[in-house]
C-alpha cells in the first residue's frame, strides 16, 4: 500500500514539474536566421543568443527574437534634381540587422516593424533627395549607374549607425513629371529631325561634289584627247576607215581625187584634186 502511495506521489510531482516547465519555460529556442535579445525584467542584456536552445530563468528572463536574414523593402521616394525637376523613384532595398548588434537595434529602435517605419523609410527618402540634387534630370538618366552607387554608399553609411547593413539597392523605376517627359520627347524628336535634315544636306553636298568631279574628269579626258589628236593621226584614222572606193560624184573637171602617201614620213597628206 505504501508502495502505491509513493508511486502516486512521484507521478504527481513529475506531472507538477512538467506543468511548471510548460508554464514558466526555462528554455528558449532561437530558430535559424534569428537572434535572441535577452532582457532581465525588461532591461536589455549585452548577451545576444545565437541559433539553438538556451536555458533561461523563468520570470527573471524574457527573450525577444529578431530576424537577421536579408529582407526586401520596396520604398517610393520623391526628390528634386539639380535643375529643379521632380524625380519619382521606387527603391528596392535589401537589408538585414547586424547579428552581433541585434540587442542594440532592439534597445534603441524596437522591433522590425518599427525599424522599417522609423529608420529605413525616412533614411531612403533623405538619401534620395541628397543624391538626386547633385545631378540634372538628364544626368539622372544617362548616369544611372553613378546615381545608384551614390545612393548605395550614402545609405550604407547612414544605416550603419542604426545597426543595419545594406546588402543591395536597386532603382527600380525612375520617372519624371508628365510635363517634363513631354518636353524631353519633343526635344528628342527635334534632334532626330535636325539629324535627318543634316544627313540629307550632307548627302546632297556629296552628290553635287561627285557631279563636279565627274565633270572635271570628263573635261580632263577631252583635253587629253584633243592634245593627242595630231593632224597625222587624224589622217591615219581616215585612211584606216576608208573602204577603198572612190566617190561616185566627180568634180566639174572630171578628175579623180587621190591621196598623196609620203612613205618617208609614214604619214598621210590631205587628198588633192588633179587638173585635166
Amino acid at each position: 500500500m505504501k508502495y502505491n502511495n509513493g508511486f502516486y506521489i512521484a507521478g504527481f510531482l513529475t506531472l507538477l514539474l512538467l506543468l511548471l516547465l510548460i508554464l514558466f519555460k526555462p528554455f528558449v529556442i532561437v530558430n535559424a536566421g534569428e537572434r535572441g535579445v535577452v532582457m532581465n525584467f525588461g532591461q536589455v542584456q549585452p548577451k545576444v543568443l545565437g541559433e539553438g536552445i538556451h536555458a533561461i530563468f523563468p520570470i527573471l528572463n524574457t527573450v525577444q527574437k529578431l530576424s537577421v536574414r536579408v529582407q526586401k523593402q520596396q520604398i517610393p521616394g520623391e526628390a528634386a534634381s539639380k535643375d529643379l525637376q521632380d524625380v519619382f523613384t521606387d527603391v528596392a532595398l535589401n537589408w538585414h540587422l547586424m547579428p552581433q548588434e541585434a540587442n542594440l537595434a532592439f534597445q534603441e529602435i524596437g522591433n522590425e516593424r518599427e525599424i522599417i517605419d522609423r529608420i529605413l523609410n525616412p533614411a531612403v527618402e533623405e538619401v534620395l533627395k541628397a543624391v538626386m540634387a547633385r545631378y540634372t534630370a538628364e544626368e539622372i538618366i544617362t548616369k544611372r549607374g553613378e546615381v545608384k552607387a551614390g545612393v548605395d554608399e550614402l545609405l550604407k553609411e547612414r544605416l550603419a549607425n542604426y545597426h543595419i547593413d545594406v546588402d543591395d539597392i536597386s532603382l527600380v523605376s525612375v520617372h519624371f513629371s508628365q510635363r517634363f517627359s513631354e518636353a524631353v520627347e519633343a526635344k528628342q524628336i527635334a534632334e532626330q529631325e535636325a539629324k535627318r535634315a543634316e544627313f540629307f544636306a550632307l548627302k546632297a553636298e556629296k552628290e553635287a561634289q561627285a557631279q563636279v568631279n565627274r565633270a572635271k574628269g570628263q573635261a580632263e579626258s577631252q583635253r587629253l584627247i584633243r592634245e593627242s589628236l595630231t593632224p597625222e593621226l587624224l589622217q591615219k584614222q581616215a585612211i584606216e576607215k576608208w573602204d577603198g572606193k572612190f566617190p561616185t560624184v566627180l568634180g566639174g573637171s572630171g578628175a579623180l581625187p587621190f591621196f598623196n602617201i609620203d612613205t618617208t614620213k609614214s604619214s598621210l597628206t590631205s587628198p588633192t584634186v588633179g587638173g585635166g
